[in-house]
């Protein structure tokens, strides 16, 4: 089951990314990860967040630009080499990786990562028989 992440363009100045938060801390919505690039005009923010039809309405209704996107989110052991087996299992598939990073939470044992990639059904299902968990909203609503 893919999860959404929710992509804003960001215009590229000081106080815009603290107003995008500020926003949703406003309105409840936690921020479960996040991942910023930029360029000299503008950035590309993605978010997964634990309710994210509230944050999409919200930044809608602020003006900003935003994308919504199914993600695969997988738990990995939180061990060297642990990142390069999930991909492995990818790569054996043909499944190729667009993106990718990770949660902001993390347990004592594992951590959590946001993939993109082409089919996310068919990530999941190499995955889960490769024997790695699948993200669920379920699971992002109780970080």
């Amino acid at each position: 089951m893919a999860i959404k992440q929710i992509t804003v363009f960001v215009e590229n100045r000081q106080g815009a990314l603290v107003e995008i938060t500020d926003t949703l801390a406003k309105e409840r919505v936690n921020i479960r990860a996040l991942s910023i690039a930029e360029t000299n005009d503008f950035g590309i923010l993605r978010l997964i967040v634990n309710n994210e039809g509230k944050a999409e309405a919200t930044l809608q209704e602020k003006g900003y630009l935003i994308k919504v996107t199914e993600v695969v989110g997988v738990k990995i052991g939180d061990e060297p080499g642990e990142l390069t087996s999930a991909l492995s299992v990818l790569d054996k598939e043909g499944i190729n990786m667009e993106y990718l990073y990770a949660f902001m939470a993390r347990t004592e044992k594992h951590a959590y990562v946001v993939l993109r990639v082409e089919d996310n059904a068919h990530a999941e299902k190499a995955l889960t028989d490769a024997g790695f968990k699948i993200v669920t909203l379920f699971d992002i609503e109780k970080l």
